[in-house]
C-alpha cells in the first residue's frame, strides 16, 4: 500500500508542478506503479484549466481567456510534454539516419522544425479552448482530453522498447506491462465517465447548461468514441514514432501527449456541432 500510496504522489509530482509538500523516491518500483496515476494527474490539470476557464470568461472576452487558460495550462506542466513535442518534431522531421535523429532530440537547442510545430499546436489549443468558451460549451468535459493524453503516454511506455538502452526516462519506467497499462484503462475510463457525466449535471453557474443537446453525439457515445480514439491513436502514434527511432524516448512520450491532448480537444469542438459561421 506504501508504494502505491508514493505512486500516487510520484505521479502528480513527475507531471505537474502542482505543489505536493511529500517527499517520495523515484525508484523503479514506486514510478511504474505511478503509471497507473497518470490520467489522476492529467484530471487534476484539466480541473483548474476548467476553473480558470469559468472565471476568466466571467470577465474578459473569450480570445484573451482562452490565451491565459493556455498559459495556466503550461504553467501546471512546466512546458514538460512540449518540450518533448519540440525536440521530437527536431529530430523525427530532420530525414536523418536514425543515430542523427536521436542525436538531435538530445541537443538542448531547439530548432525551426521545433518552432514551427509547437507554434502550430500552441495555436490550435489556443483556438479550440477560445471556440468551446465563445459559444457557451465551456464545461468539465474539457478535462477529458487532459486525461486521455496521459494514458497515450502509458500505452508507449509499455507498448515500445526504449530507443535509448542505457539511460533516459524510458529506462526509469523499466517493468512497466500490460497490467499497469490495464489500471491505467480503468482509471481513464472511470475519472472521464466522472467528469463527463457529473459536469454536465452541476448546478448554476458551474456548468455549461443544456450542452449536451446540441451534440453530435450523445454523452454515451462521446465516452465510447473517446475511449476508442484514446486507445487507437495511442497505438497508431507510438508505433509510428519507434519504427523510425527503433524506440521511443522520454521526447516521444512528451510528443505523444501534446498530439493527442490537441486531438481530443478538436474531437470536442467538432461534437459540438460549431460550423465555421458561428453557428450550428
Amino acid at each position: 500500500m506504501k508504494l502505491w500510496l508514493q505512486a500516487f504522489v510520484a505521479a502528480v509530482q513527475f507531471l505537474t508542478r502542482i505543489p505536493f509538500p511529500v517527499e517520495v523516491p523515484f525508484t523503479n518500483q514506486v514510478l511504474k506503479r505511478s503509471v497507473v496515476f497518470f490520467p489522476l494527474a492529467g484530471g487534476l490539470v484539466g480541473l483548474l484549466v476548467w476553473l480558470a476557464g469559468a472565471g476568466l470568461t466571467a470577465v474578459l472576452p473569450s480570445w484573451p481567456a482562452a490565451a491565459l487558460v493556455l498559459l495556466l495550462a503550461l504553467g501546471l506542466t512546466g512546458g514538460l510534454h512540449l518540450d518533448g513535442l519540440m525536440d521530437t518534431a527536431d529530430g523525427l522531421l530532420s530525414h536523418r539516419p536514425r543515430e542523427r535523429m536521436l542525436e538531435i532530440m538530445k541537443d538542448s537547442r531547439v530548432g525551426a522544425m521545433g518552432v514551427i510545430v509547437c507554434f502550430i499546436v500552441l495555436l490550435l489549443q489556443w483556438s479550440l479552448f477560445a471556440v468551446m468558451m465563445e459559444h457557451g460549451q465551456w464545461g468539465l468535459f474539457i478535462a477529458l482530453p487532459f486525461i486521455g493524453s496521459r494514458y497515450a503516454m502509458v500505452w508507449a511506455i509499455a507498448s515500445e522498447p526504449c530507443a535509448r538502452k542505457d539511460s533516459g526516462i524510458g529506462v526509469m519506467f523499466q517493468g512497466v506491462h500490460m497490467f499497469y497499462v490495464l489500471g491505467t484503462m480503468l482509471t481513464t475510463i472511470a475519472l472521464s465517465a466522472l467528469f463527463l457525466f457529473g459536469g454536465l449535471n452541476l448546478p448554476v453557474p458551474f456548468a455549461a447548461q443544456h450542452v449536451d443537446q446540441a451534440w453530435r453525439w450523445s454523452p454515451s457515445l462521446l465516452l465510447g468514441g473517446y475511449i476508442l480514439i484514446v486507445q487507437l491513436f495511442s497505438w497508431v502514434c507510438s508505433r509510428s514514432i519507434s519504427r523510425k527511432l527503433g524506440g521511443l524516448t522520454g521526447d516521444t512520450y512528451g510528443a505523444i501527449c501534446e498530439l493527442m491532448l490537441t486531438l481530443l480537444l478538436l474531437g470536442l469542438v467538432i461534437n459540438m456541432g460549431i460550423d465555421g459561421g458561428g453557428g450550428r
